[in-house]
């Protein structure tokens, strides 16, 4: 397939942060050559998240122009993880447990781009073969003072905290593993670009024409206030069930309407202009955020559970009704605390979070509120458990 020379209008600018050589970029792009497009990801966790869509529906739209996407499963750097945002060296991981967490991302990349049609890479391929002096030689290329110039690193050596002695080391495999696939352009979140800048002096010195950087914004999480992460808890998987991805898209602050509409939707441009003039002009966020919801559930599970996934939630947060499919629990002991029940249900993560939440009417049973966390008795087949908005189960 041939590369078109025309470029979409928002190709270059939709959800980007920054392009480092843009006008190269656009030159190669122009030039109908068919690029080799890499995106790097160490498997790290089972799920992926919108936070990770942003980067891949971009890749989507490249692949869609006829370019090779490289998607690289570092399965060798993963091992000891990247140090970037973390506080502390991450703990090392063994090669079995990262081989899983890759299908799993393999799987759900696919959710979004034509895996057929992509070039899926390991850089255990050539970091598994690669000899201490080739590894030492490699280091050599690049000076101590130039790594430790990353922001966790400095951050780290103020608050007196260790900086393990592998930990430099990552930025350096991750711009070789650019040389390795000859990369045209990666593209990222904004917080690999120093990682791949180091590629751009190394592929030069290896005859190769260095790569453009593009960097996505970062999806800020339903929590309005930091970017999407697992870690965080205020993530929506890409793996979510329809009912959950739905209601978690509802709970987002209405400020970040546009830029999920803009960063984690495929609405054309001019139709978000039309949503911005909607929501400027007084128009209900929550009518506009629910639009939001069913675009996003389609787009991962189909128009027709799209459609039930709304009517679900306008049922339970609109018409007080209880949800029609309940997770059930056998309780196993005849007189149960509440604090146990909701942990062993899974309703809450820890005794103290269950006796927050009771603490704070959030849990009830048959739809009244419960204040004693203290209290335990025989439950009843057919109880309905809620805790929130979202969470119920039934006791069987």
């Amino acid at each position: 397939m041939s590369t078109s020379t025309s470029l979409p209008a928002d190709l270059l600018t939709r959800g980007v942060e920054e392009i480092i050589q843009a006008d190269s970029l656009k030159k190669k792009l122009q030039s109908g050559r068919k690029l080799r497009i890499k995106h790097g990801v160490d498997p790290t966790t089972t799920d992926l998240h919108l936070g990770y869509a942003v980067v891949y529906q971009k890749l989507r739209a490249f692949q869609e122009l006829g370019h090779t996407i490289v998607f690289l499963i570092g399965d060798f750097t993963a091992r000891f993880g990247d140090p970037t945002d973390q506080q502390r060296a991450r703990t090392l991981k063994d090669k079995k447990e990262v081989e899983k967490l890759a299908r799993h991302y393999i799987d759900q990349a696919g959710l979004i781009l034509d895996i057929s049609k992509t070039e899926v890479r390991r850089n255990s391929e050539w970091y598994d073969k690669m000899s201490a002096e080739e590894l030492l030689q490699l280091q050599a290329r690049f000076t101590v003072a130039q790594l430790m110039e990353r922001d966790m690193f400095v951050e780290r050596q103020k608050a007196g905290k260790e900086i393990g002695y592998h930990e430099p080391v990552y930025p350096i495999l991750q711009a070789y593993d650019s040389v390795m696939l000859e990369s045209d352009l990666t593209v990222i979140g904004t917080d690999q670009t120093f990682n791949e800048l180091q590629a751009r002096p190394l592929q030069k010195e290896n005859g190769q024409e260095p790569q453009e950087v593009m960097s996505m914004r970062l999806l800020i999480g339903t929590d309005g206030k930091r970017k999407m992460s697992q870690s965080l808890g205020n993530y929506i998987g890409l793996t979510d069930s329809p009912k959950e991805m739905y209601g978690k898209l509802m709970s987002i602050p209405d400020k970040l309407i546009m830029e999920y509409f803009e960063l984690a939707t495929r609405v054309p441009v001019d139709e978000l202009q039309s949503i911005k003039k909607k929501l400027d002009r007084g128009a209900n966020p929550r009518d506009i955020k629910a639009r939001l919801a069913a675009t996003i559930v389609e787009l991962y599970h189909g128009p027709k559970a799209a459609s039930q996934a709304g009517q679900e939630f306008t049922n339970v947060f609109r018409k007080n009704q209880t949800p029609k499919d309940i997770a059930e629990y056998a309780v196993k002991r005849k007189k149960l605390p509440l604090v146990d029940l909701l942990v062993e249900a899974k309703l809450a993560s820890s005794k103290s979070e269950a006796r927050r939440l009771v603490e704070q009417k959030a849990v009830k049973v048959d739809g009244k509120a419960e204040n004693d966390w203290q209290m335990a008795k025989h439950w009843p087949s057919g109880a309905i458990i809620q805790v929130g908005k979202r969470k119920f189960v039934k006791i069987v």
